[in-house]
């Protein structure tokens, strides 16, 4: 076969360090979740949907062929930290955590992941991060380290 072709959706998670609600400005969070998209589009990862709360991210893309998925996530919170420093003076202190949840997503299940995504404020006002996250974990078969999991 001459070409090489792929079809790989990926659901990434991840949060601010320690869970500090940086991002509870709402104009400076659809900000964030828009920049994060382009840099990923330019990474050859085109983002579906990016949405999240003043404390983490959630982001349904495609990902390239060409790209490793640790690269892909370093990049993302690399650039998207640097972006957030330099664009508001009060945020010197904003960090990611270093780890991250990645989870396949079947092409059939990309809308039911969309909405998902796309309610996460109402969902976060009856369940916390770590629930939601631990919950992510089990309904994908990882099993994790609760030492781990949180920083």
């Amino acid at each position: 076969m001459p070409q090489s072709l792929t079809a790989v959706y990926l659901h990434l998670v991840f949060s601010t360090k320690n869970h500090i609600p940086y991002l509870r400005d709402q104009q400076i969070r659809d900000e964030m979740h828009a920049y994060l998209g382009g840099v990923s589009n330019k990474l050859g990862a085109p983002a579906l949907l990016i949405g999240g709360t003043d404390d983490h991210v959630h982001a349904l893309c495609r990902l390239g062929r060409a790209l490793t998925l640790a690269d892909w996530v370093k990049e993302l919170k690399r650039a998207s930290s640097l972006w957030i420093k330099k664009h508001t003076a009060d945020q010197q202190e904003f960090a990611w955590q270093s780890g991250y949840g990645m989870f396949s997503v079947s092409a059939s299940n990309i809308e039911a992941v969309k909405t998902y995504i796309g309610h996460q404020v109402e969902h976060h006002r009856k369940q916390m991060f770590q629930e939601e996250f631990r919950l992510l974990l089990k309904k994908h078969g990882i099993t994790w380290d609760e030492r781990y999991l949180w920083e």
